[in-house]
């Protein structure tokens, strides 16, 4: 895996610094991402912080309202509900609107809270422990699980919930913030899914399953 990081650096230059941002703003951000593009999620999330002065204002809010905010992010009638119910669930166990005792849990502590909630899977817990915690974790979207199937680094019937269990070990802990970032990056512009474009690929001398 260091190789084929050196080729993406070098491809896509280096990713971007990490951005602090607190983790129930990643948290909310992560599940608006879940089955749409990144400028939809983006959008969505804005919205939420525009319409709501906090994440309390936004906990007390209707359903309808919630909804209204994020439709340009889909499945909003699914979204919203979670949304609200994992931030009332949050001020109902520990007083406020926040997930920042979390930073002082074990890591595999603050994964088993986050996966708790509905909606809360693998990749969105791992994200909120990579980007609001700066854990050394290795979260697995639809892309890096995409690529890493065609380098023949998973096998064929491991399912994308399983997937960071399998190839976290594989990269070194301070190398998976920025292999998180490049491998999604490479799969946006390069190793699409439908028609992938081997010719111009940094790891098709990697790749397991070349022109597929």
């Amino acid at each position: 895996m260091k190789r084929a990081l050196r080729l993406l650096r070098k491809a896509h230059g280096p990713p971007p610094r990490p951005r602090r941002r607190r983790a129930v703003d990643t948290l909310v951000a992560t599940i608006l991402s879940q089955n749409t593009n990144s400028s939809n999620s983006s959008a969505g999330f804005e919205n939420l912080k525009a319409r709501f002065p906090s994440w309390d204002a936004a906990a007390d809010a209707s359903v309808s309202k919630l909804a209204a905010c994020i439709r340009v992010s889909g499945l909003a009638r699914q979204k919203a509900p979670r949304i609200r119910n994992i931030l009332r669930r949050i001020r109902a166990e520990t007083g406020r609107v926040s997930l920042e005792f979390l930073r002082r849990r074990p890591a595999s502590e603050a994964y088993d809270y986050l996966v708790g909630f509905d909606g809360v899977g693998p990749k969105t817990a791992l994200c909120v422990l990579l980007f609001a915690f700066n854990r050394p974790v290795f979260p697995v979207d639809t892309h890096i699980y995409r690529i890493c199937r065609r380098l023949g680094l998973l096998p064929a019937d491991v399912p994308p919930a399983r997937a960071h269990e399998l190839l976290t070990p594989m990269i070194a802990p301070a190398d998976r913030y920025a292999m998180h970032l490049l491998l999604i990056a490479h799969g946006r512009a390069i190793c699409l899914a439908r028609r992938p474009r081997c010719g111009q690929c940094c790891l098709r001398r990697l790749c397991a399953r070349k022109g597929v």
